[in-house]
């Protein structure tokens, strides 16, 4: 187990170990107590979000040999052959790699044949809003005839991509995206079994930047525990200096000078980050996220706290002075105009120019916006 990745290495394996889907484990660990299995099922929701490990999980509890309730017992033969990848009677592809027509009759064809060992053959089609439309035809005419012993779950990010009679055979379960709370609980889990030291902060960062993910929370975290090695405490300050992380100093600076209205100063600010190699992508990226938490803060201070918005105590206190001197439809123009030059940034020949364009905008000649 020590040469695998973390996400791999402490993938959940059975629903009580599942983090933020609440609503779905309540559901799945029902219908399989109670004998209630659909012969489809759609996972959709965000990247990272546990579609594919909660159909794991659920091929292992419709199919387990053991006795336990509400879980997998993770010890039969079944269960430890999806729990090592080598179950003949569950079948997984990745749709955006097998689109075809041809790769989905090839798997329908071993649908009309029995399950080897197993009560259930058990069908994974990730990404399945990638099959071309013959593909996803052919799927439609299985789904609406299925064998007794065939069970297939669809997971998606891009529901609305798909044909709709597929959406109608199918038992369908949003997935939320994961707060960053719920994907702290889950980072310190694993420093805990690593037995590494951590910042509250350094994981909270490490969790802000995942963006509601768990996988890439979790590969973010393993980048950190290799860059500053297992035999000292990992700070937030290694975390910003390998993920190239804008420091919030740079960016209170900006802000600064924007509720102030010195454009003069705004635009040296800028220019003068650029001088010093600052990523001036990564910067309005990062700007961006500090005024959603300033218009967060402006319009209720319950909503921000260091364990969860990725800012220390002393950060925050500076936020909440510079929000006093504006109000919420001003960091909310702020914002829109932030987004807007953000996208602009994407064409310009000046990388500079529209965030310099919407700094003028904001502070310039304007008593109010």
């Amino acid at each position: 187990m020590n040469n695998l990745v973390l996400y791999r290495k402490y993938r959940p394996q059975d629903f009580s170990e599942i983090i933020g889907q609440t609503h779905i484990v309540q559901t799945l660990v029902n219908s399989v107590n109670s004998n209630s299995i659909s012969h489809a099922y759609l996972f959709s929701g965000p990247r990272g979000s546990g579609k594919t490990t909660m159909a794991r999980i659920f091929a292992k509890a419709v199919n387990c040999e053991g006795k336990s309730i509400n879980k997998p017992c993770n010890k039969c033969d079944s269960c430890l052959e999806i729990t090592g990848f080598n179950s003949m009677d569950l079948i997984e592809i990745d749709a955006a790699s097998h689109t075809g027509v041809d790769d989905i009759r090839d798997l329908i064809s071993g649908i009309k044949f029995a399950p080897i060992k197993s009560k259930y053959k058990i069908f994974i089609i990730d990404e399945c809003h990638q099959l071309s439309k013959s593909a996803a035809n052919a799927l439609l005419k299985t789904l609406e005839e299925p064998p007794s012993h065939a069970i297939f779950i669809l997971a998606t990010t891009e529901s609305h991509k798909m044909i709709p009679t597929i959406i109608s055979r199918c038992q369908r379960f949003d997935f939320k995206r994961l707060f960053v709370p719920e994907i702290i609980k889950k980072l310190e889990f694993i420093v805990k079994k690593e037995g590494i030291k951590f910042e509250d902060s350094a994981l909270a960062l490490i969790a802000l930047n995942g963006r509601g993910s768990f996988r890439d929370a979790e590969s973010l975290l393993e980048k950190c525990i290799h860059f500053s090695g297992k035999n000292k405490i990992v700070t937030a300050g290694e975390i910003k200096e390998l993920l190239g992380i804008v420091e919030v100093l740079q960016i209170s600076k900006l802000v600064d000078f924007i509720v102030n209205k010195n454009t003069q100063e705004g635009i040296l600010h800028i220019n003068s980050l650029i001088d010093s190699g600052v990523d001036l992508g990564e910067f309005t990226k990062t700007l961006i996220f500090y005024l959603r938490q300033s218009l967060l803060l402006k319009i209720n201070p319950e909503l921000l706290h260091p364990q969860t918005s990725g800012l220390s105590t002393e950060e925050l206190s500076v936020m909440k002075e510079q929000i006093r001197k504006v109000n919420e439809k001003e960091i909310q123009k702020m914002l829109e105009l932030f987004i807007e030059a953000e996208n602009k940034m994407k064409y310009s020949s000046i990388l500079q120019l529209p965030l310099e364009l919407a700094i003028i905008e904001i502070t310039y000649n304007k008593p109010a916006l």
